[in-house]
């Protein structure tokens, strides 16, 4: 969606009308009336990524032949173990450029007595961390997937190449940290290559917990799963759209939370939906010719990913990947029925493509790690009166010293994206005269001095985004 100012449009109407629309308010019609501050870092970062990196990254993981979770781990050119070395190899040759700026490491676990993984079999994930400057305990995280399969899940001899299933996602996410790490944030960024995401989301599952015994204050999740496809199964070729899943009430709502929820309002404003109402700014401001859908399921029809386990922990994660999937080049073995190719091969793949979700991906990242910390402890009230007040906790200046102040965002309740905002400045508490709180949902984003914008925080524990 592109947003226009309404008083662009007011320029042309003559005074006499003027009060006429000071008098109605916010017509349910009227041109959205959200302020912007353009970033030119944004553009910079989403033209330094690179189709020839992820075209060589996907084409290195599918030379392993299988990275199929149970696969080889002694080879040096054959199977997970040496997929994820080499993986680790690249964290740290990126890591060596920027003079250190990432800390690299293994996270594993043996896991066994699952349905695709019977026996002891260690689950390795390769994750790399750029702390931040003033809150490195305030994080955000890009993910990829390391792990392929073929038509039996539990053949892990097989030729797999998942080019598409996942290398795209975890190549892309190996070129954000090339071209990330060359900048300073605020907040953390980690850049997760997780396994066993075909076996049952156990790399996924792993880093989630060892993020909440951690403490991590962790904003958002950006799980890239398929982001190279363009020719769907349903004929269409598509290379300006991608989907952004984000699911609805968060996984860890307590029985009074959702009588509150009753009430209140908050079903589509979860952290997730808020992160994907975000990422979907960002692509219309950065990502030439790219449209996101955002969709309100927490992935595809009775289809899972590796964003579901910090779901099913309460933190916000959505999936990011291609809107039109060919099937026959999905978890297939390679072969030729009937004058079709299966197989997720490296013909599937669209690089350009998965460059431009790999941008949308980096700078929704960057302006996240740049931006104060989203607001805590939002509330709201305004029952029966002709004015909505809004309430939150003040940040803390040591973590966000880039802090300006705050914005408050509304929007009609069947508006798919936030439609009004206003910035209140350094403040906790604003009231909105003459807007009443029964017609609209609300919501805080905070703003740096340099006008990069957290995510938009709903009130109460629905939309909440933790301390």
């Amino acid at each position: 969606m592109k947003y226009q100012h309404i008083n662009k449009h007011s320029k042309q109407l003559k005074p006499f009308f003027l009060p006429l629309i000071l008098i109605a308010g916010l017509n349910h019609n009227a041109q959205a009336d959200v302020t912007y501050q353009d970033q030119q870092n944004l553009h910079e970062i989403v033209k330094q990524i690179s189709p020839k990196n992820i075209e060589k990254d996907v084409i290195s993981l599918v030379n392993f032949g299988t990275r199929h979770t149970l696969s080889e781990t002694e080879s040096d050119t054959r199977g997970i173990g040496a997929a994820r070395r080499w993986i680790k190899s690249e964290f740290d040759a990126i890591s060596e450029k920027c003079g250190g700026c990432l800390k690299v490491y293994y996270q594993s676990q043996i896991i066994q007595g699952e349905s695709r993984i019977p026996n002891a079999t260690e689950v390795v994930s390769v994750i790399a961390v750029q702390r931040g400057i003033s809150d490195p305990n305030r994080f955000v995280m890009m993910s990829g997937d390391i792990d392929s399969r073929v038509s039996d899940p539990m053949n892990s001899s097989s030729d797999s190449p998942g080019a598409n299933d996942n290398a795209s996602g975890l190549a892309g996410t190996l070129e954000a940290a090339r071209v990330l790490s060359q900048y300073k944030f605020n907040g953390s960024i980690v850049y997760a290559a997780l396994a066993g995401e075909e076996q049952g989301l156990f790399g996924g599952k792993i880093l989630a917990e060892a993020a909440k015994k951690d403490g991590w204050r962790l904003k958002a999740v950006l799980n890239n799963d398929m982001i190279g496809n363009i020719a769907g199964i349903n004929g269409v070729i598509n290379n300006t759209s991608a989907r952004v899943f984000a699911e609805g009430t968060r996984m860890t709502e307590t029985p009074e939370e959702a009588r509150s929820r009753r009430f209140t309002g908050g079903e589509v404003d979860s952290p997730s939906r808020n992160i994907a109402r975000y990422i979907d700014w960002i692509a219309d401001r950065y990502i030439p010719n790219l449209d996101t859908m955002v969709i309100y399921r927490l992935d595809r029809f009775t289809r899972g990913g590796h964003h579901r386990p910090f779901n099913d922990l309460g933190y916000p994660a959505v999936r990011i990947m291609e809107t039109n999937e060919n099937y026959n080049r999905q978890h297939q073995d390679l072969r030729t029925e009937n004058g079709i190719e299966y197989g997720d091969t490296l013909a599937g793949v669209n690089f350009p493509y998965a460059a431009k979700l790999t941008s949308l991906n980096a700078a929704s990242l960057a302006s996240m790690a740049w931006a104060p910390s989203p607001p805590a402890k939002v509330s709201i009230k305004g029952a029966v009166q002709p004015s909505t007040t809004l309430n939150w906790a003040a940040l803390d200046k040591k973590q966000n010293p880039q802090l300006a102040g705050y914005k408050i965002y509304w929007r009609y309740t069947d508006a798919p994206q936030w439609q009004y905002s206003k910035f209140v400045g350094d403040v906790t508490e604003y009231t909105l005269d003459n807007v009443v709180i029964d017609n609209y949902f609300f919501g805080v984003a905070s703003v740096s001095t340099e006008g990069y914008e957290s995510p938009v925080v709903f009130p109460g524990a629905a939309g909440a985004f933790g301390e």
